[in-house]
């Protein structure tokens, strides 16, 4: 079922809806390469607003902080004019404020400047902590809801940076995990760097990748250097991480000091995308790609791939997504998961299509078509 269309090159979105069950009100805000796209479930009904926000901008990040008396939605624009901005709305994205000064700037003796804000992320222990993640690779960390940001500079001068190496769509730090139990615990992901955690707060740092192959170097089994696509974590067991890998997906039982292949039963190990379900313990979401030389989807069929025993096994699931040869590839941001019950999960693609199922992934339904390429998908129950 269509949800949404472009009328034209950049125009705006027709309104239209799609019937889903519940009563749950959610928010799904579809990050693309020309602008960001809303949608709102309202008493069992999807309605999507009528003209993208920031008309022309890139998107690549997208957060929806729940954790206030009123959610925030902070969004990391990309304008070929004006260069990379953090924007923040606190009234559902109705409405956005710019700082006037740049939220993301990297200090002068760095001698870097912001290509791009990559990730996003509201900090699970601390209430107005947000960290950024960025290109050039670094971590930033605000304290007043994503307003302003501060360079994490243990990181910026690990003494392995110089020797990372940019992925194909640049050198980003693109994943940025944070645990409930513990604020001083972060770990990240850096394309092409791999995975670097800290246990007090960022103060120091170090790289978490035994057990991820590196297939591309002559080494596989580097230190650091993995192409690390993204990372979830499991809703039960917060040590427990999901790791979609440049071939290779992935499971850590102790956050991510030491990884195991889960890759078995999957059509493909290459892939973007993963996701955590935001209730079951041991379920996650994958969308393989036929290969790093072919990015489309694996065997040419649309479909999400689900375990739900941890990486043991996994069924495909492709109720209602296209049956024809499909090649719509899904990017590391843009599939996700709500906080309803049953659970939304969803994703977009480069065909600027999404798709939303609300019952855990058993079923799909077509939500929007013809939008500019899906960077990042983010959903939250807001109601």
């Amino acid at each position: 079922m269509v949800g949404c269309r472009l009328a034209g090159d950049g125009g705006k979105v027709a309104k239209n809806t799609a019937e889903v069950t519940g009563m749950t009100e959610v928010l799904l805000a579809v990050g693309t390469r020309k602008g960001l796209f809303i949608g709102r479930r309202r008493g069992g009904v999807w309605e999507f607003d009528e003209s993208p926000y920031f008309n022309a901008q890139a998107l690549y990040s997208v957060a929806v902080d729940t954790r206030g008396p009123t959610p925030r939605l902070l969004a990391g624009g990309d304008s070929s004019h004006w260069g990379p901005s953090v924007f923040h709305s606190d009234d559902l994205g109705r409405t956005w404020a710019e700082p006037a000064r740049p939220a993301v700037k990297f200090p002068k003796d760095t001698g870097a400047s912001l290509e791009r804000v990559w990730q996003l992320h509201p900090a699970a222990a601390e209430p107005d902590v947000v960290y950024a993640g960025t290109e050039p690779a670094a971590l930033f960390r605000s304290e007043d809801r994503g307003e302003s940001f501060e360079l994490v500079r243990p990181l910026w001068e690990h003494p392995t940076r110089s020797r990372w190496v940019p992925g194909g769509g640049g050198e980003g730090l693109h994943t940025v995990l944070t645990d409930e139990r513990d604020p001083q615990a972060v770990t990240v992901a850096v394309s092409t760097a791999g995975v670097f955690r800290t246990g007090d707060g960022g103060g120091s740092w170090k790289p978490s990748n035994s057990g991820v192959s590196a297939v591309f170097l002559p080494d596989p089994n580097p230190e650091f250097g993995q192409c690390v696509h993204k990372i979830a974590q499991d809703a039960a067991t917060p040590d427990r991480l999901y790791l979609q890998n440049h071939w290779g997906v992935y499971r850590s039982d102790d956050a991510g000091a030491h990884w195991t292949d889960i890759g078995a039963g999957l059509p493909s190990t290459f892939g973007f995308a993963v996701a955590a379900h935001p209730h079951r313990g041991d379920t996650a979401y994958v969308f393989p790609i036929n290969a790093d030389a072919d990015r489309v989807p694996a065997e040419h069929r649309c479909r999400v791939f689900r375990t739900a025993d941890a990486g043991r096994s996994w069924e495909p699931l492709s109720a209602g997504l296209p049956s024809e040869d499909h090649y719509g590839t899904v990017l590391r941001d843009a599939m996700c998961t709500d906080g309803a019950d049953p659970a939304g999960v969803y994703f977009g693609n480069r065909n600027g299509e999404v798709f939303a199922s609300d019952d855990d992934g058993d079923s799909w339904r077509q939500l929007a078509s013809h939008l500019p390429d899906v960077l990042c998908v983010r959903a939250a129950v807001v109601g």
